[in-house]
């Protein structure tokens, strides 16, 4: 994979009632016949988002230093406490370009 296949590092996920700063590790891959990238990983273990999550939270925002704020969706926890996150459409890694 290249650099820009994959992110580790730390993020931040907002949910309706704040942010939560977490460490994460992705990875993309472009789905050419869908014409977009797919994208998914893992959160580090955070009680209080492992706990929300396992009650019914599944969406959140994910932000990335130097790019663009990006909708994530969430999944059960792992069994290490991590949370599974995935999107679709440009990788929330990737640098914001200046037009």
């Amino acid at each position: 994979m290249t650099d820009e296949e994959e992110y580790r590092g730390p993020a931040t996920l907002q949910l309706e009632d704040g942010p939560i700063a977490v460490q994460v590790r992705m990875s993309a891959h472009f789905e050419p016949i869908e014409g977009r990238f797919r994208w998914a990983g893992r959160t580090n273990p955070v009680d209080n988002l492992r706990e929300r999550v396992s009650a019914g939270l599944r969406k959140a925002v994910i932000a990335i230093p130097g790019a663009v704020e990006t909708p994530v969706r969430l999944s059960e926890p792992d069994p290490w406490g991590g949370v599974r996150i995935s999107g679709t459409g440009t990788p929330p890694w990737f640098p914001v370009v200046a037009a």
